[in-house]
């Protein structure tokens, strides 16, 4: 039998070399690339013309949808979608896709997602029609038709990672290359700009206050005057932050 051709897209190498690893045992699978990008992702599928491919969703430009809709149902291969934290990406998933993997992938969940899309390939080979494109397209209509704000974060805790509800977020500051998540007493260091992280955040329920700083709008207590033009944000928790200027429009977002 020919064996499957795979290509892995994600954006980050280490992400890449784990699953190019997990698949390095199975004498049915041949890599045939790796893309770091989306719109190296739809080159790659161009030129390689790969039976099955492990899509990042979270890229930078064109992400794991936007390489969907732009090689059109008729040219995608099988598809296994990896994610972080997207929860109504993975509901998605769960319904119309060969399988997702969510990060961090462990070697016996990734073995039963590439057991499933192996015998999705198998079945294309033999001329089966099971209606993967009729559901990749429904996947895409679904997911233009609300924002896809974020709901979940994978978070380091400890040796582990967990995944945090982001309504459980009090607030969040900017750290150099990182932001730091307040949850309560605790606090959590991710790796990512505040611009980046505001972006996917529900504008309805994190507010952007200051350059280094958005809040929960559930969390906040009183807003008082404080100096040249700024407001003083004061938390329920009794954290004070600063409302600068700049951002004085948020205020008719902030309901108390």
């Amino acid at each position: 039998m020919d064996r499957i051709r795979v290509l892995i897209v994600d954006d980050e190498p280490p992400a890449r070399a784990k699953v190019r690893r997990f698949l390095a045992a199975d004498p049915e699978i041949e890599v045939v690339g790796e893309a770091g990008s989306g719109v190296e992702a739809v080159e790659a599928v161009a030129a390689l013309a790969p039976d099955l491919v492990f899509l990042d969703v979270q890229m930078p430009g064109l992400d794991g949808f936007g390489v969907l809709d732009a090689l059109g149902a008729g040219a995608v291969p099988d598809v296994v979608f990896v994610t972080a934290y997207d929860e109504y990406a993975v509901r998605a998933f769960e319904v119309h896709a060969v399988d997702y993997l969510l990060k961090p992938v462990g070697p016996d969940r990734f073995q039963r997602a590439l057991g499933r899309a192996k015998a999705r390939v198998r079945a294309r080979r033999d001329g089966a029609d099971d209606g993967l494109d009729r559901r990749l397209r429904e996947v895409l209509e679904q997911v233009r038709a609300r924002p896809a704000y974020l709901e979940r974060l994978l978070v380091p805790d400890g040796a582990r990672s967990v995944l945090l509800d982001v309504d459980r977020i009090d607030w969040i500051e900017a750290e150099r290359n990182y932001v730091r998540l307040h949850v309560g007493a605790a606090s959590h260091l991710l790796r990512g700009t505040l611009a980046a992280l505001e972006a996917r955040l529900d504008p309805a329920r994190f507010i952007r206050i200051h350059r280094s700083h958005i809040v929960n709008a559930d969390r906040v207590r009183e807003i008082h005057p404080w100096s040249h033009g700024d407001q003083l944000v004061v938390l329920r928790d009794g954290t004070e932050l600063t409302l600068s200027r700049r951002y004085r429009d948020r205020l008719s977002r902030l309901s108390l």
